[in-house]
């Protein structure tokens, strides 16, 4: 006789096949003795489809949320952590028990516990590259870390630099280079962003928060000049506990 699930979770996004969350909770779950909870893959082409998803999937107690829903999902939600709110994305939610969706932002926390450990007293400002969801959460984090930081994107935006005007002095003043983008994500491993990674030294930290492959191109050109370099796989296994913890209080 099969047991009866009693707690069901799962991840939002697109193109999720390849995701580190469900294999992640599923071992989770067995390993630490959590009978009756499973981890699914929700795989839509649209954010709109997300009512269906929470009408149809019984027990469903929490969900991560993926690329590219970590904006669009906010409208779909009844309340937001303080954090989530302030930083405008979110990457868990809390199904409560009388059904209401709550949003939170661990990816901020996975990111902030992953880069801590790098930082040396030469590390004072920050390059971003990228300005979606995943960007919001990285910025907040160095908000709390006291380190200033620049976004890059491919059009020019307010508070964001082009690609096309990041030079050797900018390496001179950035020594954190983010990527925050999913350029370089396999399949498609022969990708990276334009930057100069002439510029890179052993002085520069080179964080990509892409985890698989675990060595990015932007990981190995950083690397190749020196630069210390680190992938986004601790900072995932840190937000999935977080989110985990919410989950479960």
């Amino acid at each position: 006789m099969t047991e009866t699930v009693r707690k069901r979770f799962g991840l939002l996004g697109r193109n999720i096949s390849y995701s580190f969350s469900k294999g992640y909770f599923t071992d989770k779950f067995n390993n630490e003795n959590f009978t009756g909870c499973t981890y699914e893959n929700f795989d839509i082409p649209e954010i709109t489809a997300l009512p269906e998803i929470l009408k149809n999937t019984l027990n469903l107690k929490g969900l991560s949320i993926t690329i590219p829903y970590k904006e669009t999902v906010i409208p779909f939600l009844d309340k937001l952590s303080k954090k989530a709110e302030l930083i405008g994305a979110v990457n868990t939610i809390k199904i409560t028990k009388k059904g209401t969706l709550k949003g939170y932002n661990t990816d901020y926390y996975g990111f902030k516990k992953s880069l801590e450990p790098l930082l040396q007293p030469h590390h004072k400002k920050a390059l971003i590259l990228g300005t979606g969801g995943a960007s919001k959460g990285v910025a907040f984090a160095l908000d709390e870390l006291d380190i200033p930081y620049t976004f890059v994107s491919r059009e020019a935006k307010e508070n964001a630099i082009e690609y096309n005007r990041i030079n050797a002095t900018t390496f001179d003043n950035y020594q954190i280079i983010i990527n925050s983008t999913p350029v370089g994500t396999s399949p498609n491993v022969d990708a990276f962003p334009l930057i100069p990674y002439e510029f890179f030294t052993e002085k520069h930290i080179a964080f990509d928060l892409i985890y698989n492959p675990a060595e990015t191109q932007f990981l190995k050109k950083a690397k190749q000049q020196g630069a210390q370099i680190k992938n986004g796989l601790d900072m995932l296994i840190f937000q999935a506990e977080k989110a985990w913890k919410i989950w479960n209080k």
